[in-house]
């Protein structure tokens, strides 16, 4: 059975994806979330390669139609990916399908022959698609300064550096910060529901561009609601949506993205693919991508591609420290392909409601997200203001809490390591006047003498000046 967190998630994004039929994998093991019915291939020879042979398999099983084997709507332009039905997304439930594990057990032999994948299951890539996003935002009175604090310097629009940030749209008031003079892009497509209340994950994008800008006060950002569907996209259409991005503003210095999926594969995702290649042949693009937050070491696309041979300076990948900065996050994702980690827990940044309160009612969703044995109270387990809670940290049957906010909001995740990493380099950048932000990485990792412990692991970790650590929070003990 998967954890409530994780089924809470999933019911979001089903129901910001209403015409999409989901599922958990692998399996029931709620390790990501798919869509039903369909698989990915490759355009051209191999797309059919993969339908022939999935439709002469099914033909052989019991239970499995051979003759629902098709192709599901046109080939998806530039990320080069074919959709192929290969059963009723309406049978079965959410623990999986069988028409989809049938079709990918299918290829197998073919794949050892080829010597590569070609089928995938269509993952959903999200902020948060499984375990907890971090925790929820508080609000944070506009008398707390922001954390990372605002960096001195001015900004020049000859030496700004160009920031692309793929995420939920910009709030309505985001102006009114000051920190984002220089901060364009999408609105959020809609802020709140019938009753006012703000929706999951709005916010977000504002969120990291104030961060990215207390960070790097010498940049142009850019923000994309790419992730707009409670901050979700199907893997099919990822690859297309990233492309339109760099085609409208051009290939940024460095693209922020805090979202992304496991896919029980160490080749990445297919419906990325194109554009992973397209992005390692642009010298002048970094992307810093986020190592998710799924307490686990099993590789989180796109971020893993750090350690694929030919991406190592292409892609950064960033885990979160806890509040204190000396440890990782319990909620951190981890292992050899996290490069960097860096403040991911309780930064303070521009949210909504500036000048104007917005009201936002917490739901029961983050109490018990991560894994228990952590040493403190880990802000998945643990968050602050969550609905009413009672002393085991669970669920009261009370009304959830009502709270305003003002402008700023508290809030952790892999999510917000990300910018900040992604604002070093572009400050690294504008410091030593240096073009190429691949060699600004590499510089920055070299001259870091940071490091902290995550899982007993020594790594490196990135602290922009103008942090502050936050005390780190001890869990009440049982009565």
């Amino acid at each position: 059975m998967a954890p409530q967190r994780f089924q809470e998630q999933f019911d979001q994004i089903q129901r910001s994806m209403p015409d999409v039929p989901l599922a958990m994998g692998p399996d029931d093991s709620a390790e990501f979330l798919y869509e039903k019915g369909v698989v990915l291939a490759r355009d051209g020879e191999e797309a059919q390669v993969v339908e022939d042979t999935v439709r002469e398999r099914f033909a052989e099983f019991t239970g499995l139609q051979a003759d629902s084997v098709r192709r599901a709507g046109p080939s998806a332009g530039r990320s080069g990916i074919t959709r192929i039905q290969v059963g009723d997304p309406g049978q079965g439930d959410r623990r999986g399908d069988r028409a989809v594990a049938g079709a990918l057990r299918a290829l197998r032999e073919v794949e050892g022959r080829a010597g590569h994948r070609l089928v995938s299951r269509n993952h959903v890539v999200s902020i948060a698609v499984n375990a907890c996003p971090g925790d929820e935002p508080v609000p944070a009175p506009l008398t707390l300064p922001p954390n990372p604090a605002l960096e001195e310097g001015l900004y020049d629009q000859d030496t700004a550096v160009g920031v692309l940030v793929i995420d939920t749209g910009l709030m309505h008031d985001y102006r009114a910060y000051a920190a984002l003079a220089h901060t364009q892009g999408d609105g959020q497509l809609t802020e709140t529901d019938d009753k006012g209340i703000l929706q999951q994950y709005v916010g977000h994008g504002t969120f990291i561009a104030g961060l990215v800008a207390a960070v790097a006060p010498n940049t142009d950002i850019t923000v994309r609601n790419t992730l707009n569907d409670a901050g979700a996209i199907l893997e099919s259409d990822f690859g297309d949506k990233l492309f339109e991005a760099v085609d409208r503003d051009g290939w940024p210095a460095v693209i922020s993205l805090s979202a992304g999926t496991s896919n029980g594969s160490s080749e990445g995702l297919l419906g990325v693919e194109a554009f992973m290649r397209e992005l390692r042949d642009q010298p002048r693009t970094l992307l810093v991508a986020a190592a998710g937050n799924n307490a686990s070491a099993t590789p989180f696309w796109p971020a893993a591609y750090a350690s694929v041979p030919g991406y190592e300076n292409v892609v950064l990948s960033v885990g979160a420290l806890r509040s204190d900065g000396e440890f990782g996050a319990c909620f951190s994702n981890h292992g050899p392909w996290v490069k960097v980690y860096a403040p991911g827990e309780r930064l303070t940044s521009s949210f909504t409601g500036f000048g104007a309160p917005v009201p936002y009612v917490y739901q029961h969703s983050s109490y018990d997200a991560c894994r228990h044995g952590f040493s403190y109270a880990c802000t998945c387990q643990y968050p602050k203001h969550i609905g009413e809670l009672s002393e085991g940290s669970k669920p009261t049957s009370g009304r959830p809490e009502q709270v305003m906010f003002e402008g700023f909001a508290q809030w952790s995740g892999t999510s917000f390591a990300t910018p900040v990493v992604a604002g070093m380099v572009a400050a690294h950048m504008v410091a030593h006047k240096e073009a190429d932000p691949r060699a600004a990485r590499r510089q920055l990792l070299l001259a870091n003498s940071g490091h902290a412990e995550v899982r007993g692991a020594v790594v490196p970790a990135l602290r922009p000046p103008t942090w502050s650590p936050v005390p780190v929070v001890q869990p009440t003990p049982p009565a």
